[in-house]
């Protein structure tokens, strides 16, 4: 199959995989472009608004970039085909648990959802988190964004029966999902 330039069609598979990998410093400019997309794409799912991710200065994103690219507490992984970025997926330490990752900012750009990439993102964050001694995975979905709940179900989420309200939408309820690192 062919891919477009911008990645694989709907439907299709791309040609040549994305590398998954974990930021950079030199990631900056291409994550903070990727941070917008996400951010107007799947509002929801975000704790920013793309507002207040559009004024943020730039040295703040290459703060933040410069922080995840090391370390056990905070990591950020990105999907990289070679040009602008397509797909992002975080972790982080949880203090009252220490053997768990939260998930954190998983985004696949549209043209490249139903590639595997998802799985891709989640399987760096989980052995960066095996690698960190933390052998279980948690992530939060917003109850009725069915299109997430059911990507995650096939990467061996389960849901955990735990319901908490969303922090940023007082009117929303999310859903905690949990699976082995």
């Amino acid at each position: 199959m062919t891919s477009t330039p911008g990645g694989p069609g709907p439907g299709q598979v791309a040609a040549a995989r994305a590398q998954v990998r974990r930021v950079r410093p030199r990631d900056a400019a291409r994550m903070r472009a990727l941070r917008l997309e996400m951010l107007a794409d799947a509002p929801l799912a975000f704790l920013e608004t793309i507002a207040d991710a559009a004024a943020r200065p730039h040295a703040e994103y290459a703060a933040r970039i410069a922080y995840t690219a090391v370390g056990t507490d905070t990591a950020q992984f990105v999907a990289d085909p070679g040009g602008r970025l397509v797909g992002h997926a975080g972790g982080t330490v949880a203090p009252e648990e220490p053997g768990l990752t939260v998930v954190y900012a998983v985004y696949v750009t549209p043209t490249w959802r139903g590639t595997g990439l998802l799985g891709d993102l989640i399987d760096s964050v989980a052995g960066w988190s095996r690698a960190c001694g933390r052998p279980e995975l948690m992530l939060e979905v917003v109850v009725g964004n069915d299109r997430a709940y059911r990507a995650y179900q096939r990467l061996g989420f389960v849901d955990s029966g735990v319901r908490v309200p969303h922090p940023t939408i007082p009117t929303l309820t999310e859903l905690q999902m949990r699976r082995p690192a």
